[in-house]
């Protein structure tokens, strides 16, 4: 029980040093004027500071090094803090076993981190953010946080050692990436990315694998507040951010972080559907879409990493949706999905269930590129959404 208050404890700070850290960063964003200026590609018409992102991952160490620091104290008694070698982590050789991936986990989210500040600050080539998730990727599997075990996917169990290191790198660049692409109007990857946390942090929690539920409830915290200020705040009041490169990076590295994770719970106490489902349902949305805009780009003969305006916010916004709207409509998809794919995986494999969500966003998006054709012959529209 003292877990699920130490999340809500953690989700608590987290949210309230987001919510002091973000306003701080909107005032020195203006009097230093770091915007991201509209352009051709960009849907917003106005000057918006793109540096929340800066603001995640201080919020999400302190609250989870706080919580952990006065737990800490409450649990010892009369205050000694160490009364035997290795109690409470001093010898990392006898730590828990969240000792090696938690160590790790910070070193690729620190490089993810750095990567967002320096792309949003002065900008980064693709080629040089690809090779950083490809280390982060490694620093993951290094953890031990690696596919090794398929649970029957395909008729496919325990996977040897460089296929499964192999293998691991390849989900955490392309997670990181949906996350990183799928950030293209108001509210939409802190939504999607905050319904993840939350049914990572609930699904960690029941599991009884409590540092994990920590963490993904940090991560929701930060979120909150960005939510907020990104879909309600006044651009003319200066009150308005977008997440950034920052911001996607990191939140992607903690949600491939916490995939992986969660891919090892086999025959956890409280998980009753497929452990593969339940690991990656949350983030179907995102990287359906990307799969989609990659083998969408190369069939045009256009570069798969150079951004356009095809996504899933695309369409519905062809169709002539507004940006809120359009992000409610996405958001209420990816959790009647991951509702279904729950209940699908307590009676069908997970094969099965890849299947259908592949049948269901084909013939969504089929349905979806007929209405934007038929509004752009109406209205006689000759250079919007292709």
């Amino acid at each position: 029980m003292h877990w699920i208050l130490d999340a809500v404890c953690v989700f608590l700070v987290s949210l309230t040093l987001a919510g002091i850290i973000i306003p701080q960063i909107l005032l020195i964003s203006f009097r230093k004027k770091l915007f991201d200026e509209p352009d051709e590609r960009k849907i917003h018409k106005a000057a918006v500071p793109r540096l929340g992102g800066i603001a995640f991952m201080p919020a999400i160490l302190f609250s989870m090094a706080l919580v952990a620091g006065v737990e800490t104290i409450v649990m010892t008694s009369g205050g000694k803090l160490f009364q035997a070698e290795g109690a409470y982590g001093i010898n990392f050789a006898s730590c828990s076993p969240t000792t090696l991936p938690s160590c790790f986990g910070l070193c690729a989210l620190i490089m993810m981190y750095l990567v967002g500040i320096a792309d949003d600050l002065i900008g980064v080539k693709y080629r040089a953010k690809f090779v950083a998730q490809i280390l982060a990727g490694l620093f993951i599997a290094a953890a031990g946080v690696r596919l090794d075990d398929l649970q029957g996917f395909m008729g496919i169990y325990e996977l040897p050692g460089v296929l499964s290191w192999g293998l691991t790198v390849l989900f955490v660049v392309f997670i990181t990436n949906a996350v990183n692409l799928i950030d293209g109007i108001d509210g939409l990857a802190s939504g999607l990315s905050g319904i993840a946390m939350a049914f990572y942090g609930m699904a960690f929690l029941s599991m009884g694998r409590p540092f994990y539920a920590i963490l993904a409830f940090a991560g929701l915290g930060t979120l909150v507040p960005f939510f907020y200020y990104n879909v309600f705040g006044n651009p003319s009041m200066g009150k308005k951010i977008f997440m950034g490169d920052t911001g996607s990076l990191t939140t992607g590295i903690i949600l491939a972080f916490l995939a992986i994770t969660m891919t090892k719970g086999v025959g956890a106490q409280g998980i009753r559907c497929d452990i593969i489902v339940v690991a990656f349902a949350p983030l179907a949305i995102p990287c359906l879409d990307v799969v989609r805009v990659f083998f969408h780009r190369i069939i045009r003969g256009k570069s798969p990493f150079l951004p356009d305006k095809v996504h899933i916010h695309h369409k519905l916004l062809a169709i002539g949706f507004h940006q809120r709207p359009a992000m409610l409509t996405i958001l209420g998809a990816s959790s009647a999905l991951i509702a279904l794919d729950l209940w699908l995986s307590v009676h069908v494999n997970s094969f099965v269930v890849l299947s259908i969500d592949l049948v269901l966003w084909v013939v969504g998006n089929y349905i979806l590129t007929k209405a934007i054709t038929a509004r752009q012959k109406r209205l006689n529209i000759t250079d919007g959404y292709c």
